[in-house]
């Protein structure tokens, strides 16, 4: 074949592509451009400012505030009544996976889902969350049973190629966890039904030692920060949902691990013993939280550590308690009847909280809806606001880049309608999105092959 006619072939490829994945975002030809509207919120106030101006210039925010001057080559993006803000984070997801959909369905179906399909899947779930105003994630956790894989590294590297329209992502790679516990992907199924007996190599660990080898495993393979399970969980079929998994000398093993390898962790936890464990072992997040006591939390409060909520997973379960077992179903009643007086306890001492909604368990494209979960448990708007932008930046450790509308930062900017501290649904009407200058949405919500209105089911077990 000669040059001209690879040069086709390779077009048509990146053709046929494009419009599997919907078409790549590309800059405005002219790289000046002044977005305006009623209000804006800078990520850090405790008010809005109005009739904001953001001036932005290739990929970075160069000015920002009221009544700014608009450079006479910009090209300006007026969006009316609306509130311009730092483009969303979210703490707490998995685009790899679907398990929001029949428990017992999504288990089964699961074993037939072949590896490029699930890495085809995701790049649906990652659009829908971008354009839902989220430009920014921590995916928690990519393992799906008979996978060893890292479709989340595929992923997180095919949105920063450009290839497919997706959040920014610090990926996790497979969770770190006990054998039998809530991360063990071949709980609740037979004995070697899938050839041998999870590894280090799958994140399943038995002692301090396989702690550090699942944790430079995890680093070599691309992870950007480091998940373990240090309590049960509500979607694992063989344990109780609040026990300790992890001894403390694993615990700790995994965060000096991780933490000399500069990597954060993260630790999924509904347990009121594994969390004081975990927070005396170091760890960055605390995930869930569901039985914490208000001593623990004081704790939490003294050693800076966040807490990720993820109020709308416990939610969207209890709405859906029919699509579980009777077991599963015992265990999200009694996280649930625990959750909201910890996230009010949580707030009333201080506590640092990161927004994370645990998006899986429930469709994706739908993470705004645990701004109004957090307001109704008593966070004032503006608090839930900066739990999504200059907070969840902080505990990414890219403050420095993104997270606030400030100079030099990048452009990820998202524009809601009317005014969010009065209402704070807007944020679930999100119809501006732009991310590093690049406009990803400016309309009307899109509905997408994976309806986010709707579960479904393929998946994994996981929190």
């Amino acid at each position: 074949m000669n040059v001209l006619a690879c040069d086709r072939w390779l077009r048509l490829v990146l053709a046929i592509l494009a419009f599997a994945i919907g078409a790549i975002p590309v800059r405005a030809a002219d790289n000046v451009i002044a977005l305006k509207a009623a209000r804006l919120f800078d990520g850090k106030s405790k008010s809005l400012v109005p009739n904001g101006v953001v001036i932005v210039r290739d990929d970075k925010v160069v000015d920002v505030g009221s009544n700014l001057a608009v450079p006479a080559d910009a090209q300006v993006i007026d969006l009316g009544d609306a509130t311009l803000a730092p483009g969303f984070m979210d703490a707490h997801t998995h685009l790899t996976l679907d398990y929001s959909g029949d428990y017992n369905v999504r288990r089964l179906g699961e074993l037939d889902l072949n590896v490029s399909e699930q890495a085809i899947i995701a790049t649906a779930h990652a659009r829908a969350t971008v354009e839902a105003g989220f430009t920014t994630v921590r995916d928690l956790g990519s393992r799906f049973v008979g996978s060893r894989e890292f479709v989340d590294v595929a992923l997180r590297n095919s949105i920063n190629k450009g290839v497919v329209v997706g959040p920014r992502m610090l990926v996790a790679t497979k969770g770190i966890g006990a054998t039998g516990g809530h991360f063990d992907p071949t709980s609740g199924f037979r004995d070697f039904l899938f050839g041998r007996e999870p590894d280090y190599t799958d994140g399943i660990i038995d002692s301090p030692d396989d702690a550090r080898k699942a944790v430079r495993f995890e680093v070599k393979n691309g992870a950007d920060v480091i998940k373990a399970a240090v309590s049960g969980g509500v979607l694992s079929l063989t344990d109780e949902v609040d026990t300790p998994q992890l001894t403390p000398a694993e615990m700790a093993a995994v965060v000096d691990e991780s933490h000399r390898l500069r990597k954060k962790v993260a630790v999924h936890c509904h347990g009121d013993q594994a969390a004081r464990e975990a927070i005396e072992a170091g760890v960055d997040s605390i995930e869930h939280g569901s039985f914490m006591k208000p001593e623990t939390l004081t704790r939490m409060k003294n050693k800076g550590v966040f807490l990720t909520p993820t109020l709308m997973a416990t939610e969207w379960i209890m709405s859906k308690l029919e699509n579980y077992p009777p077991a599963l179903q015992a265990k999200a009643k009694a996280a649930a009847a625990a959750r909201s007086d910890m996230f009010r306890n949580a707030v009333k001492l201080g506590v640092r909280i990161s927004f994370g909604t645990d998006a899986a368990v429930f469709p994706h494209g739908q993470n705004a809806k645990e701004f109004k979960l957090m307001v109704d448990l008593g966070m004032t708007p503006t608090d839930a606001l900066k739990s999504a932008t200059a907070s969840d930046a902080e505990l990414f450790g890219i403050a420095q880049k993104t997270g606030a509308l400030e100079k030099g930062k990048l452009a990820d900017i998202i524009a809601m309608p009317g005014d969010p501290l009065t209402d704070i649904t807007a944020t679930e009407r999100v119809f501006f999105v732009m991310k590093e200058g690049k406009i990803i949405r400016n309309g009307p919500i899109i509905q997408h092959a994976t309806k986010i209105t709707e579960p479904a089911e393929v998946g994994d077990p996981a929190d």
